[in-house]
């Protein structure tokens, strides 16, 4: 994160923000603003959420300060990242684990006992979660979500929007495609197709799904 930066903006305001939130605190970051498409009634630790980009369309205001999309579904997120116009942020806890010659895009967060190791590199909007372990030159796409306790050895790649699932591991130079599923726990000792959902120990596909077309936001409000 700029430590220059003393104020952000949220994006989505359920438990993931929270999250986000004690992050920002944490790092003497004072959260301004935050955004919702279903803002709920009551007001979050006293502060008005506004209606978000999908209620209001073209008229979401330009931010005098960097945005974080704190929603943990992937492809809500990637569906929101087109649609805004805006300088975003990162959110890096305090307790993780960084190397000085990893590389982390905006956007991302990254929770607390996390590690990055050298050489790694982590795209935007990506959820680096709880303890879990990105090894040396792995490389995670965007919109990427790696979750608490799960360990990914030397040379992994992970695909754009993909969920790697708690406790998982993948063993050195696997490379997993685009939009998967690693379900949690499973031990993934083979390359994974794209849109392939995984589960087991080895890992085995179960299933696949359909491309996503997220990037169809930007020719206008989705609903």
């Amino acid at each position: 994160m700029d430590l220059a930066t003393k104020y952000m903006y949220l994006y989505g305001a359920g438990g993931h923000s929270k999250v986000i939130t004690d992050i920002l605190n944490s790092l003497g970051v004072e959260v301004v603003g935050m955004f919702d498409d279903n803002p709920p009634d009551a007001k979050f630790k006293g502060m008005q959420i506004r209606d978000g980009i999908r209620l209001i369309g073209e008229g979401f205001p330009k931010l005098d300060a960097p945005l974080i999309i704190s929603v943990g579904n992937n492809l809500r997120r990637a569906e929101l990242a087109c649609l805004i116009d805006a300088n975003y942020g990162r959110a890096i806890h305090g307790t993780a684990i960084i190397s000085a010659k990893a590389k982390i895009d905006v956007g991302t967060v990254v929770l607390q006992g996390a590690i990055v190791q050298a050489g790694a590199e982590i795209g935007a909007h990506v959820l680096i979660n709880t303890a879990a372990s990105i090894d040396h030159d792995n490389a995670i796409g965007d919109y990427a979500h790696v979750s608490p306790h799960a360990t990914l050895c030397g040379h992994v790649r992970v695909g754009e929007g993909t969920h790697i699932g708690a406790g998982a591991v993948v063993i050195p130079s696997i490379e997993i495609g685009k939009w998967c599923t690693v379900g949690a726990g499973a031990v993934v000792i083979r390359d994974v197709p794209d849109f392939a959902t995984v589960v087991g120990n080895p890992a085995k596909v179960i299933k696949f799904r359909d491309a996503p077309n997220y990037r169809a936001a930007m020719t206008g409000i989705v609903t």
